[in-house]
C-alpha cells in the first residue's frame, strides 16, 4: 500500500513585497540572474528568455505579471526555472526573476491555514494567499502563467 505523504518540500521564492510558495517538484533549478535576451513587443512583464541547458527560456517577473512595478536586478536576484505544468510553454520551462534565494521549507497541513484577508482578481495569477507559521505566501497559478507566456510567444512569432 501507498504510504501518504503529509509533507510537501516547497521554495519560499522573495519577491519585492511579498513571499510566492512553489512545491520543490516544480522547480528545475535555482541560477544566478543574467541578462536576458528581450522579446520585442513583449509586455513589461515578459522580462525576455534566459539561456538554460541548451535552450532559450522565457522569464517573466512575478511582479509585473500581477500589474505591479517591475524591481531592477541586485545581486541578490535570482532566476527560478520551473517545470511547465502542462504543454503550451515551448520547451517544457519557463522561469520566474527572484529578489533573492529561495528558502526551501516543509509544509504540512499542521502549518498551513488558508489566509481570506486578501482578494485577487481573476485575470491575476495568484489563486490564493496562505498562512503558515509568521508568513503570508501567494500560492501561484502557474497554469495561468503559462497561458500568458504561451499567448504571449504566439504573438510574437
Amino acid at each position: 500500500m501507498a504510504e501518504r505523504v503529509n509533507e510537501i518540500y516547497s521554495l519560499l521564492v522573495p519577491l519585492t513585497d511579498a513571499r510566492l510558495i512553489i512545491p520543490r517538484a516544480c522547480v528545475a533549478e535555482v541560477i544566478g540572474f543574467q541578462t536576458p535576451s528581450e522579446m520585442t513587443g513583449a509586455p513589461p512583464w515578459y522580462i525576455g528568455t534566459v539561456p538554460w541547458n541548451g535552450k532559450a527560456v522565457p522569464l517573466v517577473s512575478f511582479e509585473g505579471a500581477c500589474g505591479q512595478m517591475i524591481p531592477p536586478a541586485s545581486g541578490r536576484t535570482r532566476i527560478v526555472v520551473l517545470h511547465a505544468l502542462g504543454t503550451r510553454v515551448e520547451g517544457g520551462h519557463f522561469a520566474l526573476v527572484s529578489q533573492g534565494f529561495p528558502q526551501l521549507v516543509r509544509v504540512s497541513s499542521d502549518v498551513v491555514r488558508p489566509d481570506n484577508s486578501r482578494v485577487f482578481p481573476e485575470r491575476m495569477p495568484v489563486i490564493c494567499q496562505i498562512r503558515m507559521v509568521n508568513e503570508t505566501p501567494l500560492v501561484p497559478d502557474l497554469e495561468r502563467l503559462e497561458e500568458m507566456i504561451a499567448d504571449e510567444t504566439s504573438i510574437g512569432a
